[in-house]
């Protein structure tokens, strides 16, 4: 198996591998020199995010009440189960969930860990960052500030995700008492896979104003309380008005440790271009990956992660530590003011080994 993406390539941007945060940081914001034009990118699953956003950003709104309104219609959507309503939940069968905004206009910032009972995570967080003198409330302190603003109460279980739960509790483990039904065959179902998936969604307007909003329902089947790096400012999300933004999806884990989305909008403000700046971080994340449980076959990491970032520009990028996943290849949605579309991440690495 080969790289996908050639080092060699992410150098020549004029910013080395070894560039350390504090000297990309010191560099000028070049990408400040050039008109911006409307973009959005998003997760794969945001094509109708991603075509919300951009609408709303046309017709002269908020780049911030873009961005959620986007995500809003995945939070609503119960067929998609890695966010919002119909979300997988922690191992208890309770749906947490994380959400985190940043408005680059104003440098203002809002997250939620933990919540539940609210199908629309981002828009409290929204609330933290303009009702608060706060950025982070998590827990019962983030259920209770959302009750007062009306949010809250809301059963997240859809059958099709309570019935996803109990076939994990069933099939995870032949060392508990949980029994998978004996019909159809399903005593001998192979266990659940379990699921990391969010979405993110940025958008810069044709003034130059930049965006971002990740939102999830983390971690499919965690211990109680687990938060990933969807709702923590410089993993999962990150947004300077002066240079661009980007957001992640896949293993928060390995995010949280390298605060990576931070990481990709500096090496941006040193004169990257997005999909080289996402790169960088993707091989520095695979770079400190060690641990054997981590590690598959071919001493790389077993897990996927994806960055999808802009510019003041309007130039954009999905990236993915893997090009393709059993069948699947990496994508990720864009908008620049026509019909949404997929487009494929750059990737670190072709394709994770079976």
């Amino acid at each position: 198996m080969t790289d996908r993406w050639n080092r060699r390539d992410v150098l020549r941007t004029g910013v080395a591998a070894g560039l350390g945060v504090g000297a990309a940081s010191r560099a000028p914001a070049v990408v400040t020199q050039s008109p911006s034009r409307p973009v959005v990118v998003s997760s794969g699953n945001g094509l109708e995010a991603a075509a919300k956003a951009m609408e709303i950003v046309q017709g002269g709104g908020d780049t911030l009440d873009a961005v959620i309104a986007g995500v809003n219609i995945v939070e609503h959507d119960p067929d998609d189960m890695s966010v919002g309503y119909g979300g997988l939940p922690n191992e208890d069968g309770v749906v947490q969930l994380d959400a985190s905004v940043m408005h680059g206009p104003t440098a203002r910032a809002g997250a939620v860990a933990a919540i539940e009972g609210v199908k629309t995570p981002s828009n409290v967080a929204q609330l933290v960052a303009y009702r608060t003198d706060h950025v982070l409330l998590v827990g019962e302190g983030a259920n209770e500030f959302a009750r007062v603003h009306g949010y809250g109460g809301e059963n997240l279980l859809t059958e099709r995700s309570r019935e996803a739960w109990l076939r994990w509790k069933e099939t995870h483990s032949d060392r508990d008492e949980w029994l998978p039904p004996e019909r159809d065959g399903s005593a001998d179902m192979a266990p659940i896979e379990r699921d990391y998936g969010t979405i993110n969604c940025n958008v810069v307007d044709v003034n130059g104003d930049i965006s971002g909003v990740t939102t999830t329902s983390g971690l499919s089947f965690k211990i109680p309380g687990r938060v990933g790096d969807s709702p923590i400012l410089g993993a999962g999300l990150y947004v300077d008005n002066e240079v661009g933004a980007c957001g992640s999806t896949g293993r928060g884990e390995a995010n949280l440790v390298e605060c990576a989305s931070f990481l990709v909008v500096e090496l941006m403000r040193g004169g990257a271009h997005p999909r080289d700046a996402a790169i960088q971080a993707l091989e520095r994340i695979a770079g400190k990956t060690t641990a054997s449980r981590l590690l598959n076959s071919e001493g790389r990491p077993n897990f996927n992660l994806r960055f999808y970032c802009l510019n003041k520009r309007g130039d954009y990028a999905g990236a993915s530590m893997y090009g393709q996943i059993g069948n699947g290849v990496a994508r990720f949605a864009v908008n620049d003011g026509g019909d949404s579309r997929l487009e494929d991440c750059v990737a670190l690495f072709d394709a994770m080994p079976a």
